[in-house]
């Protein structure tokens, strides 16, 4: 600061006596811009300046370059130094501050750009609906092959031979041992592959006495067989086309047909067939062999209708092989490095015809020229093929004929070459991506394209274990893989990066992989292991086109922030998403990762800056819901279980953040900002609460200021602890109602209970009161200081639909109570009477379809906050008037009723079948309970008799007391 200082002293001095002893030099005073230029070329002032820079003041280059930035005069005095760094000082700054602005503009670009690009990642999200759905195997033999048919069956195919049929969710619909069991001195058959030629109703085996056999679909009755293969078939696949084998431009003829196996000496060997259905026809006349009709390999590529291709791809077994009709090629790999996998382009052309003569028989033999390049099959002409036929028996006639297993190199120009290292196990081929992907040894996933083998385009990285089934979701850009651990994982192919994972412990599948399967209709994935299970996608519902809806999946609370004038929303994949108050647009958006569990619930610290949120992997998280950042995580050490829900209290002049659910005991931690620690553990447990809590899971908490708290749970049972002492202030249970003494099951669990303390209940209580759900729809009122004294109850849902939330106003004058059908009542404490059981709402209304999941009051401008399990979160007046849904299209103003929604209701509310008004063709005998489970005889754990579905009502507008009076 002092150097600063000095130079800043010595400029203006070095200005002034560099132009005062030009001026002296010169005897005049001469002015203008043109004389002083003049003065300052002189060479008499040479020597002048060299002596002020020896003196350590300023160069006169930089004396006249802040002359040329100030505005200049005619004159010139002593005093004008201090404006010169007035205003080179001024410049400076400016210059500091438009950088800084530049700055902060990119910040914020960039801060927009990627938070665009994360809301692009999450609407690609998916997930597995957890657990898997588990069958226990046939005899706990491995499982060769699942594939499903067109009407959703799922055939499984065990190397024993036993075959399957299974429903979408694995319940067994037939079973048979197709294999008959050999003579006593050698070993019965067993299954290398399975594939199912659905267009013929066939299923096509691959066995280890080197066999093809076919058997019907629907019976599993033997058809026939191809045997005497040269080598054992270990992977068989079928591709069925209509006349697309003579010509590309056809689709007229017989249907054609590709039988193709890979074996154990690194051949593929392919059987074109045309008129595929016939010539099985006629095989299924030939002699039978154990029951099977059978024809020899050599003899049946003598029929006119078959071509043989084999060439040798691999110098190892061949892990799998495929035809993929889009791109008319056979696609083949191995656990060979050089050749790990081989497409071979199949484009058809039209057929060489090949004349035959064995004595008076003359027969054409049409084979197919393969690929766009040259010819696949091995180059002989037909002189050359004939002379390898020595005997032969088809139709009853004998000829001499021998067909020749040799196989023949490929040119390498008519394939492209994959070399992977450690070979590849298994692989998918998508047209509409131009994507190649393999899997194998290595446990990564490549991805390529498949006309170029050169490089890679893409690497996935995340599976610990040899990769053994691939697919690629074509619609969904994504790719499905699994590996022998029982992993599955789902991958964007866009972004490259995984999607969700399903690992052994949260899918419940153990023991390596045999086989897997998925289906593209039903959207499961289907895998052999120990047992057998399916993963069934999560799909998100088509909503109409009128159907307006804040997130994609279940709203599982929301809360209002005073101090941003902010709603915060949760899901049930624990997105959060950040919305203005006062024009339903959305802000913001974080969470919804795989590491991540559920949000359960959520609380605002008393400033309303900071976000609590409670989730199934039992830890709460304090955000900075602006930006996303988690600041801390509270957590228990050792097992934790799900949070239901939590508050923030202040006791005395020390805030805490109190949570309760299915560990049935309370956790208090203390809200400590200094202490740096990203973790943070509770406060050791209350004496009274190890020994004389909950017994059931506790399922919601609430304070009472100063010192009390108040916690309810699943059976019903509602304790009021003293916060101060940690000691239970009183307890009681849930009354059933009369009229539900003998119904069993009856639910009488508490969501949720608030305390009142207005001047009007002090006729009834003592001082404070504690309001409960109960069963049947019920609210009952509970004196808190007598010792848990039931006051009295009454019927708050007209429907008798459990109560999942209740609100009220600052000064405790209405209390508003919703039900899990998605109505909201609202009740004036001022005309309460503990005797009344049915007293009158002021005003009612169905704010959704499902059950509410968040109330909440905002008294300053007099509107109601809602959230519910039909993926909205919305907004209303304080009489029930229809603001909007968070998320709309258009803009609102809270206090401008103009842009409002009303008279207007939610559509879905409007088309709900329990949203119909009153007609006599809606009487008849109809319960609500059926309308809402109508698989079921009771609504809800066996809740006492409905309310007719007649008696339900849509209120656009409020509904007044005088009418639900009459009702």
């Amino acid at each position: 600061m002092d150097s600063s200082k000095n130079q800043g002293e010595h400029l203006p001095k070095a200005i002034s006596s560099s132009i005062l002893s030009v001026v002296g030099s010169t005897g005049n005073r001469a002015t203008g811009p043109g004389c002083w230029g003049e003065k300052v070329k002189d060479k008499t002032s040479a020597p002048r300046r060299k002596s002020v820079r020896e003196d350590g003041e300023q160069p006169e280059w930089l004396v006249r370059e802040l002359l040329r930035q100030n505005v200049r005069r005619h004159s010139v005095t002593l005093g004008e130094d201090d404006e010169i760094m007035r205003r080179q000082h001024h410049r400076i700054c400016s210059t500091r501050r438009l950088c800084s602005l530049k700055g902060q503009f990119c910040s914020h670009t960039l801060q927009k750009y990627k938070e665009k690009q994360e809301t692009a990642r999450r609407s690609r999200q998916v997930a597995f609906t957890l657990p898997a759905t588990v069958k226990a195997l046939c005899h706990g033999i491995p499982v060769a092959n699942i594939h499903s048919t067109h009407d959703g069956t799922m055939v499984s195919v065990g190397e024993d031979g036993v075959v399957c049929h299974l429903s979408p969710e694995l319940q067994p619909l037939k079973t048979k041992s197709i294999f008959n069991e050999g003579p006593a001195n050698r070993k019965s058959k067993w299954a290398s592959d399975f594939t199912l030629m659905t267009e013929l109703n066939k299923l096509m085996i691959g066995t280890g006495d080197r066999e093809i056999q076919f058997y019907e679909l629907s019976t599993l009755e033997p058809y026939c067989q191809i045997n005497a293969l040269d080598t054992v078939p270990l992977t068989v696949d079928y591709g069925h086309h209509h006349g697309r084998f003579l010509s590309p431009h056809s689709n007229t003829g017989p249907d054609k047909g590709c039988i193709l196996y890979g074996d154990t000496e690194g051949c593929v060997t392919i059987f074109l067939i045309s008129s595929v259905g016939d010539t099985l026809r006629l095989w299924n006349k030939l002699p039978k062999i154990e029951n099977m009709p059978n024809i020899a390999a050599d003899n049946a590529v003598l029929s006119p209708n078959v071509t043989f291709v084999r060439w040798k791809v691999h110098h190892d077994w061949v892990t799998k092989a495929k035809y993929f009709q889009s791109f008319q090629a056979v696609v083949s790999s191995s656990n060979e490095e050089p050749s790990s996998l081989v497409i071979v382009s199949t484009l058809m052309q039209k057929p060489c015809l090949i004349k035959a003569q064995h004595r008076s028989l003359v027969t054409e033999c049409s084979f197919f020229s393969f690929s766009s390049r040259g010819c696949v099959l091995p180059l002989t002409d037909a002189e050359q093929q004939l002379s390898e036929i020595t005997e032969v028996c088809y139709e009853g006639k004998t000829k001499k004929v021998q067909l020749s297993w040799t196989a023949r190199l490929r040119a390498s120009c008519d394939q492209t070459v994959f070399p992977v290292y450690k070979g590849v196990k298994t692989f998918d081929l998508c047209r509409k991506h131009s994507l190649l992907v393999t899997g194998g040894m290595d446990r990564l996933v490549r991805m390529w394209n498949p006309h170029f083998s050169g490089e890679p385009t893409g690497i996935l990285k995340g599976h610990s274990a040899p990769i053994v089934s691939l697919h690629i979701l074509s619609e969904d850009s994504q790719i499905l893989s699994v590996s022998t651990d029982s992993t599955v994982k789902i991958w964007d192919i866009q972004d490259q990066h995984c999607l969700f994972t399903a690992d052994l412990k949260a899918s419940g599948i153990h023991g390596d992989v045999s086989a897997c399967s998925y289906s593209c209709a039903l959207k499961c994935v289907y895998i052999a292991a120990d047992c057998m299970a399916v993963l069934s996608l999560k799909i998100r519902p088509r909503l109409h086109s009128r159907l307006t809806v804040s997130h994609d999946e279940t709203v599982m609370c929301c809360g209002y922030s005073q101090e941003f004038r902010q709603v915060v929303s949760c899901t049930e994949r624990s997105m959060v998403k950040v919305w203005d108050f006062d024009t339903g647009q959305q802000v913001f958006e974080f969470g919804g990762t795989n590491d991540l569990s559920a949000t359960t619930c959520m609380t605002f610290d008393p400033n309303g800056r900071r976000l609590i949120t409670g989730g199934r992997d039992g830890c709460l998280k304090i955000w900075n819901f602006n930006n996303g950042q988690c600041l801390k995580t509270l957590k228990k050490q050792g097992k934790c279980h799900e949070v239901c829900d939590c508050i923030f209290l202040q006791v005395n002049r020390n805030f805490h953040v109190m949570s309760v659910g299915r560990a049935r005991k309370i956790d208090i931690y203390p809200d400590t900002p200094e202490d740096f620690h990203h973790i943070q553990r509770p406060q050791p447990t209350w004496q009274d609460d190890l020994e004389n809590g909950h017994r059931e899971d506790i399922l919601c908490v609430v304070h009472c200021p100063p010192s009390l708290v108040a916690t309810s749970s699943y059976d019903g049972e509602i304790i009021v602890w003293n916060v101060v002492t940690g000691r239970v202030q009183c307890r009681f249970f849930s009354p059933p109602l009369a009229e539900n003494l003998n119904v069993e099951a009856l639910d009488l669990s508490v969501p949720s209970i608030i305390f009142m303390k207005h001047s009007k209940l002090h006729h009834f209580f003592s001082a404070t009161a504690l309001l409960s759900s109960g069963a049947a729809g019920c609210v009952n009122l509970w004196d808190v200081l007598s010792g848990g004294k039931c006051v009295g109850s009454f019927k708050a849902s007209r429907f008798q639909q459990k109560i999942t939330k209740m609100a009220k106003t600052t000064e405790d004058t209405l209390l508003y109570a919703a039900d899990r059908i998605g109505y909201v009542y609202v009740y004036d404490i001022e005309k309460f009477a503990p005797e009344q059981k049915s007293p009158h709402a002021e005003n009612f209304w169905r704010a959704h379809t499902g059950r509410v999941t968040g109330l909440q009051i905002v008294d300053n401008d007099q509107v109601v906050l809602t959230s519910s399990s039909d993926y909205t979160v919305r907004l209303w007046s304080a009489h029930g008037e229809f603001i909007g849904t968070f998320g709309q299209s258009e803009s609102w103003g809270v206090h401008i009723s103009s842009s409002w929604k009303h008279p207007a209701v939610p559509y879905e509310v409007l088309i709900d079948p329990l949203s119909m008004p009153d007609h006599e063709s809606l009487t008849f005998n109809t319960r609500l309970s059926d309308a809402i489970n109508p698989d079921k005889t009771r609504a809800h754990g066996g809740e006492a008799k409905s309310e007719t579905h007649s008696k339900l009502r849509l209120a656009p507008t409020s509904i007044r007391d005088t009418k639900i009076g009459k009702d």
